[in-house]
Parts: structure tokens; sequence; C-alpha cells
């Protein structure tokens, strides 16, 4: 007879899990308790999958499915952020039987609280989005025409460089940061979209701007033809919300999925402009 190992022996006939849902925006939240199957290699989202298809409470009651966001399902559209047990991940790569480690009894799945919820574990990540157009997360170009060769990159800097590429733009280090506050605002009567959205970009230009553009803005200044926004970036930086806003609680490399040494790119953050702001006074 053959000895089946303690994770297979052990593993569950069914999984509970408990859903923290919300109707709308600025709605009142609530939990929900649902029962699936167990299954064999199961992340979260397939969970949601069976929830939603079976879309039946533990009491029998009948519900609208749970509203989530996910994409590539591969850990690398960052899109499907959420709180799995009380931690922030990504729950395509949250798996049920590592999950099983944390909390034998169940799956507590909320939204980020962060970001405004948009309904149940959807939430608005827009103010991320803004946060790099601050600090002009991009490699700018004048034209599409043929420029010829690049400047060469240093191996050195590659190495340097690679790490930050890989920001997915998930939000977990905004959601473990503890100077990135939650800002949820709603328009209000007689006023317009365009002076809503106004007072939304005044609001986000300054509130922190998060260890990810911080770190995405050391990553374009280090690059051959986004270093030429290097001063625009800095002085981003420098401004409210900015580099100065950070309390080094270094909760964001701690939660990082992709494991950017978001905390080295904030030191160099604090040098550079350091640096920038000594230079501007000897150049007046």
């Amino acid at each position: 007879m053959i000895a089946l190992e303690p994770s297979i022996k052990n593993r569950p006939e069914f999984i509970n899990v408990r859903v923290r849902r919300q109707d709308g925006p600025g709605q009142k939240p609530y939990w929900e308790l649902h029962k699936i199957k167990y299954e064999r290699e199961m992340n979260v989202i397939s969970v949601l999958q069976r929830i939603a298809a079976q879309a039946t409470t533990v009491d029998g009651k009948k519900v609208t499915p749970v509203a989530w966001d996910c994409g590539c399902l591969e850990e690398v559209c960052g899109a499907c952020t959420m709180v799995i047990n009380g931690r922030v991940r990504q729950s395509c790569s949250a798996l049920v039987d590592r999950l099983f480690e944390e909390n034998a009894d169940e799956i507590v799945l909320e939204p980020m609280t962060k970001f405004p919820v948009l309904r149940d574990l959807m939430v608005d990540r827009s103010r991320l989005f803004k946060a790099l157009e601050r600090v002009e997360g991009w490699v700018p170009v004048d034209s599409y025409y043929n420029l010829g060769p690049g400047e060469r990159i240093s191996r050195e800097d590659q190495e340097r460089n690679y790490p930050l590429s890989q920001c997915m733009s998930c939000g977990c280090c905004l959601e473990a940061c503890p100077q990135f506050t939650k800002i949820e605002l709603t328009r209000q009567e007689g006023e317009t979209e365009e002076a809503f959205e106004a007072r939304k970009k005044a609001e986000y230009d300054e509130a922190f701007v998060g260890p990810h553009a911080i770190s995405q803005a050391m990553l374009f200044n280090n690059h051959p033809t986004g270093k030429a926004l290097a001063a625009e970036r800095l002085e981003a930086l420098i401004g409210p919300g900015g580099i100065s806003a950070c309390g080094n609680a270094q909760n964001c490399v701690a939660v990082c999925p992709k494991e950017i040494p978001l905390t080295t790119s904030i030191a160099r953050a604090g040098r550079a402009t350091t640096l920038h702001a000594i230079k501007k006074w000897f150049d007046r």
C-alpha cells in the first residue's frame, strides 16, 4: 500500500471563500460566504470563476457573480491585484494549496483599500497611472522615422534597469505603503465633468506619488533617450507628494510580486533630487 503525502491526504473536499462585496462606488460593503468544490492546482482566479458559475451563497441565496479584474493570468498585466487572506498580492499567482497553509478554514478576498471600489473586487486605479504621468514615465520621441542606431547601454546600466522595467503597475506597493492614503472624491451637484476631473487631478497632484512612480522615474532617467526629460522628472519628485513624502517604511519592496528593488530606487531618487536642487541654486 502506498502512503499518501500529507499534503494530498489532507486536501479538503470543499473550499470556503469569504468575499467582501460592494454593489457600486460609495455604497456600503458587505460580506458573502461561498463554498466550492476543491480541485487540484487551483488559483484564486479559478476560485472566482467557480463562484461566478454557481452564483449561490452557502445558504442557498442566488446572487450576481462577483466582479473582479484580470487579464494575462501570468502575473504580467497587474490587473488582478486584491487583498487575499489579509495580504495584497496577485490573484493569478495565489495558489489555493499555499493559501491553506495560511488559513485552513477559508480564503478571504477583499478589494484593495487605497483605491475607490468600482464593484466588488474591482477598483479604480486611475490615480496610479496619473502618478506615472506626473513623473513622465516614458521614453520621449519626436518622430517615428529611422534615426539610426541608438546609444549603447553599458552592461552595468542594463543590469540596473532591467529589474525596474518589470513593473506592471499592479498597485501592490501602494496598498502596502502607509504614506499612500486613499483619495475618493464624488461629483458635486451641478459640477461639470471637466470641473470634477480638474478637482480630482489637483488632489492627486498634491498626494504622495508612490514608490512605483519614483522607481519608473529612475528607470527612464537612466535610459539613453529617456534621460532627455530627467530634469522634469526630478522637478516632479521635488514637488508636493514627491520623494520627501516617503517615510521609508520599506513595505513596498516586501510585497512587490516582481521583487523590484523599490527602496534602492527611492534612495537613488533622494540623491538625484538633492543634487538637482543644489545645481538649481547655483544656477540662479
